[in-house]
């Protein structure tokens, strides 16, 4: 506990001289901060690669196809988890957990007239001046966004990461991936170079929908007697 502590007050020192949160690592491409994980064994290539056209019912699949490129959405880089649920921007001294993004990877592959994506994200939790051992749900949302001057949203996918500190470390990474996403090829197909992959953190996606108080009932006024 004295640990967590000590890195606590040194965190609350930084945050307020600096007046803000601390960004702790770049985002995209590789790190050293997260070795050896999963995302080291997506592919590196910006192709899509191609199924077996027989194992696709014969259809005809493009070939030389590029694969979206991941881009960390402006805004939703971090994510900070302050003592008051309610609160959306809490102060520096009140700041429970912070989570950022460190590394994402891609990979892509096209069978009948279909690509089929993979994403990677990859981030870290560090314990706040306000936090302390204990378990951390990180919201994040992967969407395929055709860009342009009016983006259409062609795939958007929520998902979430427990992340749990002791009192032993003030932070841990988390791996989060998405093999799910799956959507026709645009036509013409070089449409294809406008699609973009857009990861980060979604604190709004994880909240429950509110209930809709029903409506009332309006209750006539009994008739009056002759």
């Amino acid at each position: 506990m004295g640990r967590v502590r000590n890195s606590a007050a040194r965190t609350a020192a930084g945050l307020a001289a600096a007046g803000t949160l601390i960004v702790l690592a770049g985002c995209g491409g590789n790190s050293s901060m997260l070795s050896g994980s999963a995302l080291d064994l997506f592919s590196n290539s910006s192709k899509a690669t191609q199924a077996n056209a027989s194992a696709a019912g014969g259809a005809e699949t493009p070939t030389d196809v590029e694969c979206p490129g991941v881009i960390i959405r402006n805004g939703a880089a971090t994510l900070t988890i302050g003592s008051n649920p309610k609160e959306e921007t809490p102060s520096p001294l009140d700041v429970r957990y912070q989570g950022t993004i460190v590394r994402t990877a891609r990979e892509c592959h096209v069978a009948a007239g279909v690509m089929t994506m993979k994403v990677g994200v990859e981030g870290r939790v560090i314990t706040g001046p306000a936090g302390g051992p204990g378990s951390v749900d990180v919201p994040l949302r992967v969407a395929v966004v055709q860009d342009g001057l009016n983006p259409k949203t062609i795939v958007s996918n929520f998902g979430k990461e427990t992340v749990t500190l002791n009192d032993q470390v003030d932070r841990a990474n988390f791996t989060h991936i998405d093999d799910t996403i799956s959507f026709p090829l645009p036509r013409p197909l070089g449409l294809i170079d406008s699609y973009v992959v857009y990861v980060g953190f979604d604190p709004v996606g994880a909240r429950p929908p509110e209930k809709k108080a029903p409506p009332k009932r309006r209750v006539k006024p009994a008739a009056k007697p002759r």
